[in-house]
């Protein structure tokens, strides 16, 4: 791959197997991650809906399947089935903040238990064959853990690392630090790894992508939270207000159809108001779409306000 390279974030409930399908056909990244899956999960008796979740066409290649664990065993399992479902590498998400997710002694709860973290790593290895591997992660969990956290991992040879630019404590509520990819940079250095460095945290679009890269050094930047309402992000094209409510209702209509019958429709209302934000009459249309139950009720208000 060229470098730096620009991927999409796994984000639970946002990035799913229909809004994967509009950003593949707007504004494709380089690189695909699925939301993050439960390993253990898919090693139980109703893996079956959390299958759904695994689902992705040959327009989202190369993908990632993300998948969180806090058993070696379960990992294993899930890496294996990953790699039997065709997926282009397997991420590990070791930086979830979600306390039902630490509960499992996964997410950022490995953060506090390297000894475990690594077990999981070479699970994964071992049940995927030859698919890369890599890890998503902070910086720390209470405090700067980059000198032990991120040294742990980079001993295990990933294939990359994705940085969450600040610790679990921090969540969202600081800037993100792009100066320590330097630090992350060197570490891997030392050690002599050849493992990708890719920065994550407060990307406002590929413009600043590119800044950032240059900036810190990085192999690659990870958007996230600015692909809401903007499957055109990495096309880097301005939609029109037909054009972004026309694609609107075409994802709403693709979620029904993918995921209706497993998924709230619910979970569509935090797109909307992505969507529908910017222009005049946006708050009195959110306002709107915020009350709908299904595909037929968004369109029927889009079609409405386009003709006003």
């Amino acid at each position: 791959m060229n470098r730096p390279f620009f991927t999409l974030a796994p984000l639970a409930d946002v990035t799913d197997s229909a809004f994967r399908r509009i950003i593949a056909k707007y504004g494709k990244p380089e690189v695909f991650w699925t939301e993050f899956v439960s390993a253990d999960g898919l090693m139980s008796p109703g893996k079956e809906v959390l299958l759904n979740d695994l689902k992705y066409t040959e327009a989202e290649r190369p993908i990632v399947a993300q998948l969180f664990s806090g058993h070696p065993e379960k990992m294993f399992g899930a890496a294996k089935l990953c790699k039997e479902s065709g997926f282009d590498g397997i991420d590990i998400n070791m930086g979830c903040p979600d306390k039902s997710v630490e509960k499992q002694c996964a997410g950022a709860a490995l953060i506090k238990n390297p000894k475990l973290a690594k077990e999981i790593i070479r699970a994964a290895k071992s049940g995927a064959g030859d698919l890369p591997i890599s890890v998503k992660t902070r910086t720390g969990y209470n405090k700067d853990e980059i000198d032990a956290w991120i040294h742990a991992l980079l001993e295990e040879d990933l294939a990359a690392l994705v940085i969450h630019l600040r610790t679990r404590k921090e969540m969202s509520l600081v800037p993100a630090r792009w100066e320590d990819v330097a630090r992350v940079i060197k570490l891997r250095d030392k050690l002599k790894k050849k493992t990708l460095i890719i920065g994550n945290g407060d990307v406002k679009d590929l413009k600043d992508a590119r800044l950032k890269a240059k900036q810190s050094g990085a192999d690659g930047v990870m958007l996230g939270r600015a692909i809401f309402g903007n499957p055109w992000l990495f096309s880097e094209k301005v939609p029109d207000i037909k054009e972004k409510l026309s694609v609107m209702v075409e994802h709403t209509k693709l979620f029904e159809e993918l995921l209706g019958s497993i998924k709230s429709f619910a979970i569509m209302k935090k797109h909307y108001k992505a969507y529908a934000n910017g222009f005049d009459g946006a708050k009195e249309l959110r306002v709107e779409l915020m009350g709908t139950k299904n595909s037929q009720d968004v369109e029927g208000i889009v079609k409405k306000f386009l003709k006003e």
